[in-house]
């Protein structure tokens, strides 16, 4: 199934930047360099857009820091909703904290993921790479035509699956944790029992994908929990190492 946002000439060069990724990690990885060109491009992704990765964690615990002044403001202004709206971007500007701090890191990596799912997409562009037995520009419903789910190809989707799901868990309890202890924004109660159970969107996505976006979202989650989990340790050392 060829699909593409993107211009030709504008794939082709892209396509030719995954090829040297691909060549500059085939001394280490072999058959599987193409694959690893993309994790080191999901990587560069990544460290481009750490800057507000930090911000965004900066920007919650603002948010979390002045919760209660914003409870206040609802109940003083709870019969004017645009008093209390002016009032909260008052205290938000005051504070400086943007209300796009927490959705930038994510915006931002959309066009690397419709880069790639366009490239790998469109047609015999990137045909012939594989990882093991699996092509990249193939789905987990072409494995379970050629093998089934425990074919050398099939095996490599649950491989893929097993981390992403490890990941995904960690993530829900730790979502869980978060809402349950210490002071958080207010949540809406429905948001609170769904928000933890976003974590498993990824291994959903990751069956409809070609294989090699599969490996950007696993490669990005992944990157993004312990990215997360460094920048909200306690203690001022962790953010300067990490910062390092």
């Amino acid at each position: 199934m060829s699909f593409s946002v993107f211009p030709s000439p504008f794939l082709d060069a892209f396509s030719v930047l995954v090829e040297q990724l691909a060549a500059l990690l085939q001394p280490l990885f072999a058959g599987a360099s193409t694959a690893a060109a993309v994790v080191l491009f999901t990587a560069l992704v990544r460290l481009a857009v750490h800057p507000l990765s930090r911000a965004a964690v900066r920007g919650q615990e603002a948010r979390v820091r002045l919760a209660p002044q914003v409870a206040a403001l609802r109940e003083k202004h709870k019969h004017r909703p645009e008093r209390l709206q002016r009032a909260v971007l008052e205290l938000h500007a005051e504070e400086k904290v943007s209300p796009l701090a927490g959705i930038l890191p994510g915006l931002l990596q959309v066009p690397a993921f419709l880069l790639l799912y366009s490239l790998f997409s469109s047609g015999d562009r990137m045909a012939g790479h594989s990882l093991l037995a699996a092509p990249l520009d193939a789905r987990w419903a072409d494995t379970l035509g050629h093998g089934g789910p425990f074919g050398a190809a099939g095996l490599v989707y649950l491989a893929l699956f097993a981390l992403t799901a490890a990941v995904a868990a960690y993530q829900y309890r730790r979502t869980r944790r978060q809402l349950a202890d210490g002071p958080q924004a207010p949540t809406p109660q429905a948001l609170a029992k769904v928000l933890p159970l976003l974590s498993f969107g990824t291994v959903v996505t990751v069956a409809f994908v070609p294989l090699a976006v599969g490996l950007y979202l696993v490669t990005s989650t992944t990157w993004a929990v312990v990215e997360r989990s460094l920048l909200t340790r306690k203690g001022p050392q962790a953010e300067r190492g990490l910062a390092g």
